[in-house]
């Protein structure tokens, strides 16, 4: 069931904290989203904090000041850690409490600041003086396949006369991925070695990928989870999701042409993949649901256990991600990243219950803290594809770069950023912040 708008989404609130006012800001008082920092270039324990402005909340510090009650206390409780685990764990209710009274507390007109306008300088660190750290441990990783524009455009890369295989409009499509080599935004992106085949030859050579590409993707963090072989029903799916962030699934294509057959990914995905730092949760979502996906008249109609009315009617989330890249000659010269696509997660195919009902379907219990990723953002225009695969048409359309430079896929010291936002007329724009990573010259071989 998605959350309701509610008093916390209203846009007219006001808050005490200058910056979260400013046009610019990804973190107005109606997002609030969670992520887990010390202060720069200490030794301090990791904690977690919630983005207001250019501020991190600190919630340790709020509930020495008794800022919270109830559940909302309780949860707060859980919070002087280093990683989300333990609030993921705790559920929905605890969630939608801990939100409710950090709004509250942030109130222009709130008791918190009433009774001490001086409040910032106990609970506050700004951005600027604080290190931002992976804000969950993430014990499983698994990505889907949701992006039926995706999908159609690969397929008619290597199958152009049967672009979609027949269980493509059936069944959510995913793989597991590599739970360790999750890093957080700003975390450098080594170019990694592996087997690939030249066109020609007649046998693989080991050596630096070729062929590198970023995939501009939605994740999301499973709450309290289920027991193994207990599925998920779809009305409650959501009842699991805490809340979204960005996702770099860094792939390396020319690894994974020779590899995937007969299976599917392995070392072309698991060497790294970048999310943002800030995790947007569910509630702050609310009043930027959709209708599903709209299926084509000659689609199938999923099946029983991935359907449901509520899903139908607001299972999308209106989240507009893009994708920039800035060459190291282009931040040399001072030349603002470029931006290569944008995309709608209204787009995708699969809802993210729909995605998070299936991993559950045959009994696999999912646990506090596991990412499931959307697969790759991309749309029906040029413009909304979400990888360099789609953009440059597997290398046969290069992009050309503000600095003269064209790229096909990417080269040592290109960074990559990721950036999300919702808007609309009667609410206030919230931000998932950015997702960046350079990349790295690969490791030099040994004999």
């Amino acid at each position: 069931m998605s959350y309701t708008v509610n008093e916390s989404h209203n846009s007219q609130l006001r808050c005490w904290v200058a910056s979260a006012h400013n046009p610019n800001t990804d973190f107005p008082i109606q997002n609030l989203p969670f992520g887990v920092f010390r202060r720069a270039d200490s030794d301090e324990a990791a904690r977690v904090g919630v983005a207001i402005g250019d501020q991190i909340l600190d919630l340790s510090a709020c509930l020495r000041q008794s800022l919270f009650d109830g559940l909302a206390a309780e949860a707060a409780q859980v919070c002087d850690q280093p990683t989300l685990n333990a609030l993921l764990a705790l559920g929905r209710s605890h969630w939608s409490a801990l939100r409710q009274q950090i709004s509250a507390v942030l109130r222009e007109d709130g008791q918190a600041y009433q009774r001490d306008q001086e409040i910032g300088t106990k609970i506050l660190l700004s951005m600027h003086d604080a290190e931002l750290l992976l804000p969950v441990q993430i014990g499983d990783y698994t990505d889907f396949y949701a992006s039926v524009h995706h999908a159609t455009n690969v397929g008619s890369m290597f199958r152009p006369d049967n672009p979609l295989l027949p269980n493509y409009k059936y069944v959510p499509i995913g793989y597991h991925g590599r739970a360790s080599s999750v890093v957080v935004s700003g975390a450098p992106v080594q170019r990694p070695n592996g087997q690939t085949r030249a066109p020609q030859a007649d046998a693989p050579s080991f050596g630096p990928c070729k062929l590198l590409d970023y995939e501009m993707e939605i994740g999301l963090f499973v709450g309290p989870g289920n027991t193994l072989g207990q599925p998920i029903p779809i009305d409650q799916a959501e009842e699991q999701i805490f809340g979204l962030c960005l996702v770099n699934d860094w792939s390396a294509r020319d690894i994974q042409t020779w590899e995937y057959q007969p299976l599917g990914p392995f070392l072309a995905k698991s060497f790294v993949t970048t999310i943002s730092p800030w995790i947007v949760t569910l509630e702050a979502l609310a009043p930027f649901r959709v209708p599903a996906f709209k299926r084509a008249s000659d689609d199938p109609q999923p099946l029983s256990y991935l359907d449901s009315s509520a899903d139908r009617e607001q299972g999308g989330i209106d989240l507009t991600v893009e994708v920039y890249l800035a060459s190291q000659q282009m931040r040399d010269g001072g030349v603002a990243p470029q931006r290569l696509s944008r995309g709608s997660f209204a787009n995708m195919y699969w809802t993210i219950a729909q995605m998070l009902t299936h991993h559950a379907s045959n009994g696999c219990n999912l646990r506090p803290g596991d990412l499931l990723a959307s697969g790759t953002v991309s749309g029906a225009s040029r413009d909304e594809r979400g990888c360099l695969l789609e953009l440059t048409w597997r290398g046969a359309e290069p992009i050309e770069l503000p600095s003269g430079e064209t790229r096909t896929f990417l080269q040592d010291g290109d960074e990559i950023i990721l950036r999300g936002y919702c808007e609309r007329a009667d609410a206030a724009r919230i931000g998932f912040g950015e997702s960046r990573g350079v990349v790295q010259p690969a490791v030099a071989q040994s004999r």
